[in-house]
């Protein structure tokens, strides 16, 4: 296949943009790797390397504090980044944008400072059969706390949520709701705009994990009119340790500090304490600053390739993959909603997934096994497991084609 994706107008350099990430360069046992991965981590591109590595060399100093010369460099620096992730996601404005450790923080950070105090015996959380656990586990903790009660909406055979149930779940007993909108063992898209909406009618506050998303469609979180939205800087191609918790002006002044310390301060003594003003008063303590300034490399990166560019590549890929995997024998799909990321969950009859990733990985293909953090999706399917291959707007037919030789020689190998 052409190394030259061609889009309308535009025109993707594939094996330009693969040079743009040094990971995708090395050999696994001596062979070339295929990473197909994504879903958990996804690999980082030169420019963002290159920024984090600047920050260190050059301008490595604390931010907001300080008058000298570093100081006031590395301010501008991280601040820039909030304003790419500001227009990166299409938020109103850059104070609404929280920098976090990862969504899995920015989940507990609404969970605790927005739902908890809001929350009382009777009342009913909503979240979905499709979760991830770190959107789960949270709101267990806070219904453990306040008494409330957590619903799930029940999920069908072909991964996509039942709608008609989660209609018919909505009500005024309902105070906060939570859900995913890219399963990331899946690969499931789910209809958020309708589900916000409908949420909506009943002014119940909703939640959107967005790790998996981000990274692989566009966004405008004003589109989706959700109340809150969690990024994973490490899967949108950017640094660990950081991500975006964006909330709506009016939720997030209305919330107490999730952490105390310095920065989320105007003034202290010891008997009282005024806190600052948006986005400071979520930021206590000294943030990953170079990550920050990385996550902001990522969104210009993938802006400059376009995500709607991005998008209409990868579901190439996912319409290739399902077409070979399909052809082989004993292989199951499991997820077949009818609009999915490019992510496929998979078993092989008589393969236990661990052993087949094991093979695999001696062929330099990079999958993942096991139940994804998403135990209740395989507990739903009766299954231990799957396997895992997810991809990114990096990776080739050529690669697919790799990957499913492979497969069927591990299987032959393997029973």
């Amino acid at each position: 296949m052409s190394a030259i994706v061609q889009f309308d107008n535009v025109a993707l350099d594939i094996e330009k943009i693969r040079g743009d990430f040094p990971a995708l360069a090395r050999t696994v046992h001596g062979k070339p790797l295929i990473y197909f991965d994504n879903a958990a981590s996804a690999q980082r591109p030169s420019a963002v390397i290159d920024a984090t590595t600047d920050y260190y060399q050059n301008h490595n100093a604390n931010i907001h504090r300080g008058v000298h010369t570093l100081s006031q460099e590395a301010t501008e620096l991280f601040e820039a980044a909030r304003d790419d992730m500001t227009r990166f996601i299409g938020a109103r404005d850059r104070k609404e944008l929280i920098f976090t450790r990862g969504a899995t923080e920015g989940i507990n950070l609404v969970a605790q400072a927005f739902a908890r105090p809001r929350l009382n015996a009777g009342d009913e959380v909503l979240i979905t059969h499709l979760e991830h656990h770190s959107n789960i586990v949270p709101w267990q903790l806070v219904c453990e706390q306040t008494g409330a009660t957590l619903k799930v909406v029940p999920m069908l055979r072909n991964g996509e949520l039942d709608l008609d149930a989660y209609r018919a779940m909505l009500g005024p007993k309902v105070k906060m709701a939570a859900m995913i909108y890219v399963s990331n063992s899946l690969g499931t898209i789910n209809p958020l705009k309708q589900m916000i909406s409908e949420a909506h009618k009943y002014d119940i506050p909703v939640l959107v994990d967005g790790a998996q998303s981000t990274p692989h469609m566009a966004i405008d979180v004003q589109a989706l009119d959700c109340d809150f939205y969690c990024i994973a800087g490490h899967k949108m191609f950017g640094p660990t340790g950081i991500g975006i918790l964006y909330g709506k002006e009016e939720r997030l002044e209305a919330m107490p500090p999730y952490h105390g310390g310095g920065e989320m301060i105007k003034t202290v003594t010891f008997e009282k304490t005024t806190y600052n003003d948006l986005p400071a008063k979520f930021e206590a303590g000294t943030p990953n600053i170079a990550g920050g300034i990385g996550l902001g490399a990522a969104a210009r990166y993938l802006a400059s390739i376009g995500m709607e560019n991005i998008e209409r590549y990868e579901a190439t890929l996912l319409d290739h993959a399902t077409r070979r995997l399909d052809q082989v024998d004993g292989v199951e799909i499991v997820g077949t909603a009818s609009r999915k990321a490019a992510v496929i969950s998979f078993t092989v009859d008589g393969v236990h997934p661990q052993d087949l990733g094991t093979i695999l990985d001696h062929h330099g293909v990079a999958i993942r096994t096991g139940h994804h953090c998403t135990m209740p999706i395989m507990q739903f399917f009766g299954l231990p497991g799957t396997s895992r291959a997810s991809m990114a707007f990096y990776n080739t037919i050529d690669e697919i084609d790799y990957f499913v030789d492979a497969l069927e020689k591990s299987r032959a190998m393997l029973t």
